[in-house]
Parts: C-alpha cells; sequence; structure tokens
C-alpha cells in the first residue's frame, strides 16, 4: 500500500497496478482506491489497509459490558438494550448504536472470549491451541474410558444403548482391550476390559503387556478399591486426571469420535440419525440388532483399526506395523494370575458342611468333599454372584470355585422378572396420576390454582364413597341391640330403651351384681343352705 501511495505521489499509478493489487488481496478495485485516499489523509492507515482510523472518542469494550455478555450469554442487542435502560435512569453514559456495539465486540473480544462469555469454559475450549505430547513407546501410557453408544440395540426384548470400556495404547493407537455392557458400566466392566488388554494370548494377541502409566478421568468405576487395588498388584501407575478435561487424554477421546463417524453410524437403530418429519422418530419397521450381534460386530471394527487401519500420523503404516516396529520389551502376567490380581477379596470363612457361606448364601463344589473345617480367602467378581474363587487362607494356594446352592431355574428367574416389570408399571401408573394435576395459567401475578374444581355435591358424594369403604366405618353397633339384662340388675333407663325386650340373658351367662365373671354364686343365695 506505501508503494502505490508513492506512486500516486509521483503521478505514475495506474489503473493496472490498482488492479493487481486488488488481485493479491482478493478485494474489489474500489477498496483499494478507498484505502489510497485514506492513506493520503493519514499516513499510518497506509500500515493496515481497511483499518479504521483511531480516535480518542472510540468506544471500546469496558468491565461492565463484559459482565453484561456474560449475564445475556452473549446476546449483544440485549446488552444494548441493559445499556440504555441504565442510561435512561442515571447510571452512565448513553450506549453507541448496536453496529458499533458489535465491532467493538469483534475488535477487544478474541473469539474464545466471545464462545467463553457466550457458553461457559467447555465453548471457550474450543477455540485454544493445545500441544501435542510427544509419541513414547509402546506400553509407556495407556488411556481408558467409558461410551455409551447412540445406538439402540435389542437387550432382552427392550431397546437399550450399551456402553463401551475400552484400553488404547498412546504411542501406537491400538486398541489394547474391550468390554461392552448392555445397560451402565460398573468396575466390573473395568476389571473385564483390563484383562483383555492385558493378556497377549488367543484371541486378544499380539497387542497387551502390562503399561507402565494408566490415565483415567475420576470415574467411581475406575478409581473404585477393586480396580485401584487391581492396578497396586500389576506395579501399574493410575493418573488420575482433572475433572472435564478431555484433551488430556486425547487418543481415548479421539477414538470415542472415530468409532461413531466410521462405524456406529452405518448400524441399524442409530439414535443419532437425520429424520424426515417435525417430530423425528424411529421407522416402526426398523429391525434393531441383538446384543450379540452387536458386540461381534463392534470386535470386528476393532479388528480392522488395530490391522487395517492408517491413521495419518503413521504414514501408512497400522496400528499393528507399528507396534511391531517398536523393540520395547513386553511385561506380560500370567492369565491365572491376572484373574486373581482383577477379583475383589471379601475376607476369610470356614467351610463347612454345607459350604461356604457368603452375603447370606451357600456355595458348594466339587472339590470340598473331606475339607469341611479349614479356613478359607474369598475372592470374587464384581456383580458375578453366581460364583466365586476360594483360596487357602493360610498358603493362599487356590482351591477351585464355588457355584451357588439352589440357584433358581429359569422359570423362576422369569417368574421373578415379570413380577418386578408388573410392579414397575403399577409405580409408573401411580406417579403418572400424580402428575397429571394441572394448574391454571395466569398472565398476573397469583397463587397456584389446580385445576378440575369440585362442586360441594361432587365432594360429598366422594367422601361418602371413601368412608363406605373403610372396615371401621362399615362396623355398625347399634344395629343388632343388646340383650335384656336380668331382672335383678339395676339397668339405667337409657340402657334399658336399647335392649331387646323378651330375650333376658341366662343367669348362667350373666354375672349378679357385685360378682366378677365366672365366679360361682353362694350357695345361701340359691336356697341351698344346710
Amino acid at each position: 500500500m506505501r508503494r502505490l501511495l508513492a506512486l500516486r505521489q509521483d503521478r505514475k499509478l495506474t489503473t493496472r497496478h490498482v488492479r493487481l493489487m486488488a488481485q493479491s488481496l482478493e478485494v474489489t478495485e474500489r477498496t483499494v482506491w478507498r484505502w489510497l485516499a485514506a492513506a493520503e489523509r493519514d499516513e499510518s492507515a497506509a500500515a493496515e489497509p481497511g483499518a479504521r482510523a483511531q480516535s480518542k472518542d472510540r468506544f471500546c469494550v469496558t468491565p461492565e459490558v463484559r459482565r453484561l455478555l456474560a449475564l445475556w450469554k452473549g446476546n449483544v442487542a440485549a446488552v444494548h438494550r441493559e445499556l440504555t435502560a441504565r442510561a435512561a435512569r442515571g447510571e452512565g453514559e448513553p450506549p453507541p448504536s448496536i453496529p458499533t456495539l458489535h465491532r467493538a465486540i469483534r475488535r477487544d473480544l478474541t473469539p474464545g472470549e466471545r464462545a467463553g462469555l457466550a457458553g461457559g469454559e467447555r465453548a471457550a475450549r474450543k477455540h485454544d491451541v493445545f500441544l501435542a505430547r510427544p509419541r513414547g513407546w509402546r506400553n509407556e501410557v495407556w488411556e481408558t474410558d467409558h461410551k455409551q453408544v447412540p445406538v439402540l440395540v435389542d437387550v432382552d426384548g427392550k431397546a437399550r444403548r450399551p456402553w463401551i470400556t475400552w484400553f488404547t495404547d498412546c504411542a501406537t493407537n491400538a486398541i489394547t482391550g474391550v468390554a461392552v455392557t448392555p445397560v451402565h458400566p460398573s468396575r466390573e466392566s473395568v476389571l473385564a476390559a483390563l484383562r483383555s488388554a492385558v493378556l497377549r494370548e488367543d484371541p486378544y494377541g499380539p497387542f497387551g503387556g502390562l503399561p507402565e502409566k494408566v490415565r483415567v478421568d475420576r470415574g467411581n468405576d475406575f478409581l473404585s478399591k477393586t480396580v485401584t487395588a487391581a492396578f497396586d498388584l500389576l506395579d501399574v501407575t493410575v493418573e488420575d486426571l482433572p475433572a472435564y478435561t478431555p484433551h488430556l487424554k486425547g487418543t481415548v477421546e479421539g477414538l470415542n469420535r472415530a468409532v461413531e463417524s466410521m462405524f456406529l453410524a452405518a448400524l441399524p437403530g442409530y439414535a443419532r440419525q437425520p429424520r424426515p418429519g417435525k417430530r423425528p422418530s424411529r421407522p416402526k419397521d426398523e429391525v434393531l440388532l441383538s446384543f450379540e450381534e452387536f458386540t461381534a460386530r463392534l470386535l470386528a471394527w476393532t479388528r480392522w483399526w488395530n490391522t487395517e487401519h492408517q491413521p495419518a500420523p503413521f504414514r501408512g503404516r497400522t496400528p499393528l506395523e507399528a507396534w511391531q516396529d517398536d523393540p520395547t520389551p513386553l511385561r506380560d502376567v500370567p492369565a491365572a494370575d491376572l484373574w486373581t490380581f482383577t477379583l475383589e477379596d471379601a475376607g476369610t470363612r470356614t467351610l463347612t458342611t454345607r459350604g461356604i457361606r457368603f452375603r447370606k448364601r451357600d456355595y458348594v463344589g466339587a472339590w470340598m468333599t473331606g475339607q469341611a473345617g479349614i479356613q478359607v480367602r474369598i475372592r470374587f467378581m464384581p456383580h458375578h454372584d453366581h460364583r466365586i474363587e476360594v483360596y487357602h487362607a493360610a498358603t493362599g494356594r487356590y482351591l477351585g470355585p464355588a457355584d451357588l446352592a439352589d440357584q433358581a431355574t429359569d422359570e423362576q428367574i422369569s417368574a421373578v422378572r415379570r413380577a418386578r416389570a408388573a410392579r414397575s408399571r403399577r409405580l409408573k401408573k401411580d406417579l403418572q396420576a400424580v402428575q397429571r394435576e394441572r394448574y391454571a395459567a395466569v398472565n398476573q401475578p397469583a397463587a397456584p390454582q389446580l385445576l378440575g374444581a369440585l362442586t360441594g355435591a361432587q365432594a360429598e358424594a366422594e367422601l361418602a364413597h371413601a368412608a363406605g369403604t373403610s372396615l371401621s366405618d362399615l362396623a355398625l353397633p347399634d344395629l343388632i341391640p343388646p340383650a335384656a339384662p336380668p331382672a335383678d340388675w339395676r339397668t339405667p333407663p337409657s340402657l334399658a330403651t336399647r335392649t331387646a325386650a323378651g330375650r333376658p340373658t341366662p343367669l348362667s351367662s350373666a354375672p349378679a351384681p357385685g360378682r366378677l365373671p365366672g365366679q360361682t354364686a353362694d350357695p345361701a343365695e340359691n336356697g341351698d343352705a344346710s
């Protein structure tokens, strides 16, 4: 721009120079002529073509404007109305026009600040620049996470969204272990995925071995006593990342995004598929995958990711090739020892003639014959209460498994599930009946008014019906009048009118005055005195 200005001052500027400048800056020729005119008036404008001239009275974003932007979620028009209302009350200067306010906000605030004031810290983080960790060696660091898949799967006749728990190696992007659960995952899911990640034998290999460090994100399942104890026994460091920092475990978060766009979006029952109509819903004839078929397809995609997929950072290599090219030695654990490490300890018990008593239930095994009376230690898989693993309390020697005695049959379990479902339906119906209460809409401040008013007659009829169903109210003591007392009793007149005439009570069943029930009469009173 300074060169064009010098050419214009020397009267050597032509339209060809302006056209070439406009093409290089991707603007119109008229814009270049306007910039030249501004540079002739102020030479500082030649340094920043198109920038507005600096002035002392130019409006700038103040701390008050930032607070109002945060209050109104980035709504500039609402901020302008608020400043105008305050100026009318004499609480400040009148604000500039809305276009001027927009320009000042775009000029003085970065895109990240504008997004943060409108949507909070997570929105502002999308405009940040993050450093990439250097790729180390295999099994240096693993990352783990849960992900609920946006796919509806048929689980025992109900449409559910399964959860995936997996471990991934940060150096090679390989998925070392995976576990799928039909409902919300637990520490059992973490332990199952950990076993498949550490073992390198079929069908889990060749990825695996013990990592040096595992990154988790403050999940209760990953930080439970059983999981942390397993990591301690395996000599694996657990790095607990701060909450709401997905960028600190970018490898597994990238895997969570990739599995949806590369695999889940093409499955039947994908919940985020665009649907026609104002109220998108699933097609009625859509057939969902069974849980077994979904798991099989996910494992097949995992094998494809590890053996055929070529991530961009590896420049044509697959995770398997990157793993095999790394000469770092691996730490393996025998499968039997790994099973022991990933079980939860339940303390010691005494083996009796009825087996082992655990959680108010008996467990038996064929190896228990002749072993009654010894002290044993119990270890079990969380949420798998049908079997326990038994070890000798003194030596730690593995004795064998024990299964639940008197386990319910499939028919009994189905009956219990049906009873539970019926109870849930009744409870849901009762709760929905409570939620049907409606209140009148108001356009002035007023107390809430419940709709569905009753008349006095309707209220009395309903109360009478409710009273008629009470057993205490149905009891009518005066319906059958009591029998008349004996003639020698002094009966009050009020009671005598309420008795049935002609039905005197026999002397044998009614005690005489002053005599307790069951007391025999004096012989002298009956004329039997000798």
